[in-house]
């Protein structure tokens, strides 16, 4: 089973990093700029949001403490990329890990759905492969079987690895509304990869930024 909980935003790291693994292979691991792309982006996205460097820089650090994501320093270069660990921690095959991503990218799925979308990471030669694979993680608490929605032909699958929190709710709202989305609100401090130049510098960034918001409300009062 899962050892910890993820939130919406370290859901949707983790499912674009085990996404673009096995899709693009050869772009993987992924640097800060392509990984924030892969988590705004519009297409195959439920639901749409808009994360900052510094969200996904604090989001990568909480993974790195799950021990779900680590650095990958290649030989001359720049800048770092980072690689998922979810397969080996929650041991699981690469089927399993693609149907994990897949629901963490797109949210709950009926079977037909679901399979259509995962064969782009891994080949379910039948809806009963698929149902297979779908029990097997069941079992081991990583996804439930929901009840049918009216008219619906079959029930849906959802992950249970992530919650749905109150500020990705708030976020796709204010992206259909076109808005600007809120900030999401953490519940300890965010501390950004110290092994990072990059990541470092966009936490403070927004450190400073917030800093600033409280000095110009105080000045109003």
């Amino acid at each position: 089973m899962p050892a910890l909980e993820l939130d919406a935003i370290e859901a949707r790291i983790l499912g674009v990093l085990i996404e673009k693994e096995l899709t693009t292979p050869e772009q993987y691991p992924l640097s800060l700029n392509a990984l924030a792309a892969g988590c705004n982006q519009k297409s195959n996205r439920q639901p749409v949001l808009e994360l900052s460097d510094s969200d996904i820089a604090a989001g990568l650090e909480r993974l790195r403490l799950k021990s779900l994501v680590g650095v990958s320093h290649a030989s001359g270069a720049r800048i770092e990329r980072y690689r998922h660990a979810a397969g080996t921690v929650w041991e699981l095959a690469q089927p399993e890990v693609a149907v994990i991503a897949e629901l963490l990218l797109r949210g709950a799925q009926m079977p037909g759905e679901l399979r259509g979308r995962a064969d782009r990471m891994s080949r379910f030669e039948t809806l009963e492969a698929l149902g297979a694979t779908l029990e097997a993680l069941r079992q081991r608490g990583f996804v439930r079987r929901l009840e049918p929605l009216p008219g619906a032909r079959a029930p849906q699958w959802e992950q249970i690895v992530a919650s749905t929190t109150s500020q990705t709710t708030e976020r796709t709202t204010a992206t259909a509304l076109g808005t600007p989305a809120p900030v999401p609100v953490q519940t300890e401090p965010a501390r950004p990869a110290p092994s990072s130049l990059e990541t470092r510098v966009a936490a403070l960034e927004a450190e400073v930024a917030r800093l600033k918001q409280g000095f110009a409300d105080l000045t109003k009062r």
